[in-house]
């Protein structure tokens, strides 16, 4: 009877530990990753290092192996730029003239033959540096609440979720270093790879997805990538208005898994005011978004589960067709815009637009000669003004034409 006992004592013991109770962590991880404390997370400094060691703490919580080159961590070294001309490069051998960055990875092994890549980039400005829209006399922390603390907390989250369910696939969540640089973490990772590449079966990315705004616009870049996402993406779309971009490449860690062949899908709630300012705080994000944001991944996840390994697709590369210019307006367009024209949503200090009165929230729809009717147009008008030129530009405010004399 005694050993009956213990025999049931122990199943039942068993049965407790395999248990397990989805958690939501998202602000406190937001605001742990976008304190003070951590002065911007740049990579190569003390507070990326004590973000990473964070990251390794919430991935031991989540239970998650490690799958970096040393524990959980993908240590890469790199000489910075001298020039903006030249590529970032890559090196074994650390000096006195090397950065280091630190990717963060946890793995949840099912026994498959295929692994989803969900990640997130971690790193930030520091205290501003050359990419910072700051125009302040004063040295101010950069902290990255939207860019990209809240990629990262949703990375968790989906984790979390993801931890007993969705069983056919594997699952690596990679929080990269080196965005802010060029795409580093995720572009050395891509070629040291410590899974195979050949079966990563789509890689998620998250960058920015703090922010959704009233009307719930979410751009989804990547659909183009697989011939199941826009199935997967309409299907299990409840809430959001959509904005979909075909293209593989864009300006975030999802084009290092696309140019390895890699579907991909990257989520984004799209620019404001506070990008690359020292106002991007925890304090600022919609936290009510960024739940639903996660819950329509996770849905869009199980929905692909019992799908195999999905077929990869290369799209259109539309950054081969973007027009250079010598010239801007000085102004952060409207990315989620899908109206006729190129809606501002930031206009920069002492630049063209702000000297000739333009506004958040005017439309251009005429640069010159040239109509406008979206981004790409607009960046062809743009591109043939040189630094001296003077033009006019209309645009619609309220309703209403108004024209504005603009130089460059």
């Amino acid at each position: 009877m005694k050993k009956i006992s213990l025999l049931v004592l122990f199943l039942s013991l068993l049965g407790c530990k395999q248990e397990y109770t989805t958690q939501n962590k998202i602000l406190e991880d937001v605001t742990f990753l976008a304190d003070d404390k951590l002065e911007g997370r740049q990579t190569g400094t003390e507070g990326e290092k004590a973000a990473a060691a964070y990251l390794v703490q919430r991935f031991q919580e989540l239970d998650l192996e490690p799958k970096g080159t040393d524990g959980y961590i993908q240590m890469f070294n790199f000489k910075p730029k001298t020039n903006p001309h030249e590529d970032v490069k890559f090196t074994e051998v650390s000096s006195d003239s090397t950065i280091v960055g630190r990717n963060v990875l946890g793995f949840i092994d099912n026994k498959s033959d295929q692994t989803i890549v969900i990640g997130a980039h971690y790193d930030h400005l520091g205290y501003g540096g050359e990419d910072s829209l700051f125009r302040g006399d004063e040295k101010a922390i950069h902290n990255g609440a939207d860019d990209n603390a809240s990629g990262v907390a949703l990375m968790l989250n989906l984790a979390s979720k993801l931890r007993a369910t969705n069983v056919n696939n594997n699952y690596l969540f990679i929080a990269f270093s080196g965005e802010e640089m060029g795409l580093l973490g995720s572009n050395y990772f891509v070629k040291n790879a410590t899974i195979d590449v050949a079966k990563m079966n789509y890689m998620i990315n998250m960058d920015m997805v703090g922010k959704m705004n009233a009307d719930s616009t979410l751009a989804v870049y990547g659909v183009g990538t697989s011939p199941r996402f826009k199935q997967a993406l309409t299907a299990n779309n409840q809430f959001f208005k959509l904005v979909e971009n075909e293209s593989g490449i864009g300006p975030s860690d999802h084009t290092s898994f696309y140019l390895g062949d890699v579907p991909v899908l990257h989520f984004f709630t799209g620019q404001h005011e506070d990008y690359h300012k020292p106002g991007d705080d925890a304090s600022k994000l919609n936290y009510e978004g960024m739940n639903m944001i996660s819950d329509y991944i996770f849905d869009i996840i199980t929905d692909l589960d019992s799908n195999g390994k999905l077929s990869f697709r290369k799209t259109k590369n539309e950054s081969e067709e973007t027009p250079r210019f010598k010239v801007g307006l000085g102004v952060v367009p409207d990315y989620l815009f899908d109206g006729k024209g190129m809606r501002i949503d930031g206009v920069s200090d002492d630049k063209p637009a702000q000297k000739a009165g333009l506004q958040k929230g005017d439309v251009v729809v005429k640069l010159g000669d040239s109509t406008v009717v979206d981004m790409m147009s607009y960046m062809r008008a743009l591109s043939v003004f040189e630094k001296g030129n003077k033009s006019k530009v209309l645009v619609l405010r309220d309703g209403k034409e108004v024209i504005f004399d603009i130089s460059f």
